[in-house]
């Protein structure tokens, strides 16, 4: 490995790794004209989460698989409603050549990741680090003040915890659980590295918007279903199901 000293030239970027949260648009078939329509129809419910947010296409699901799909038209009405398409997910081998195209990153189908794994040899438990000591799960990140409009609170690995209110036009983000002993009126969205099984817990809810694993629903969607009461929010069958407290 070649550094600053050996070679005389000065580094001028540094590759580190990231956690981000993408949004998945499950795309069953296309026809521009509805699927603007339809576009238009979800940033109507909830403007604030969809605004600049990188979204990934998702194939895996898609009904014309012999059909060739226009990328640029998709991404052209996304870019009109300032959604910033950055990738496709699954597909097969014509489409992922024009997703290439159309310069989209090339993600894998959820199917590769669930191929069950041929036994291996006997290792070092994975619990442990290579001096032996147990790793254990991410530490929960506590926020011991409210969380005010325009803040964001980011658990990349875990859970967050918040001992007050989160306001409305705040964020949290986890890849874990959502603890919000107070009233939760902004956006809560747990599982963003895809974890199925998080759950958002609040005193009341009161949200702008909940999501779990990429799954949302906003406030019109809520109020007929435990709002402004004490619930948790989980994922069943790629639904989210909210249920009060007491009777969790």
């Amino acid at each position: 490995m070649t550094d600053t000293a050996s070679t005389g030239v000065q580094q001028s970027f540094q590759f580190k790794s990231a956690n981000v949260s993408l949004t998945a648009l499950e795309l069953y078939y296309f026809d521009n004209d509805e699927f603007e329509a339809n576009l238009r129809e979800k940033i109507n419910q909830a403007p604030g989460f969809f605004k600049d947010i990188p979204l990934i296409i998702s194939l895996e699901k898609y009904e014309g698989l012999d059909s060739e799909l226009d990328f640029f038209k998709i991404i052209g009405t996304c870019r009109r409603h300032n959604i910033q398409v950055i990738g496709v997910r699954g597909g097969n081998e014509d489409q992922r050549r024009l997703a290439r195209g159309a310069s989209l990153a090339l993600l894998p189908g959820s199917g590769q990741r669930e191929k069950p794994q041929e036994p291996e040899a006997a290792t070092e438990p994975e619990s442990e680090t290579q001096t032996g000591q147990p790793t254990g799960p991410a530490p929960a990140r506590i926020i011991n003040h409210p969380v005010r409009s325009g803040q964001q609170v980011h658990a990349p690995e875990g859970d967050v915890i918040v001992l007050g209110p989160v306001q409305a036009g705040a964020e949290i983000l986890a890849a874990g659980n959502i603890h919000v002993y107070g009233p939760l009126r902004g956006r809560a969205l747990a599982g963003i590295h895809g974890g199925e099984s998080a759950r958002i817990f609040c005193q009341s809810l009161e949200a702008e918007l909940v999501s779990i694993a990429g799954h949302y629903k906003i406030s019109e969607d809520l109020q007929d279903n435990g709002w402004k009461n004490a619930v948790q929010i989980q994922l069943r069958d790629d639904l989210l199901v909210v249920t009060p407290l007491d009777k969790a």
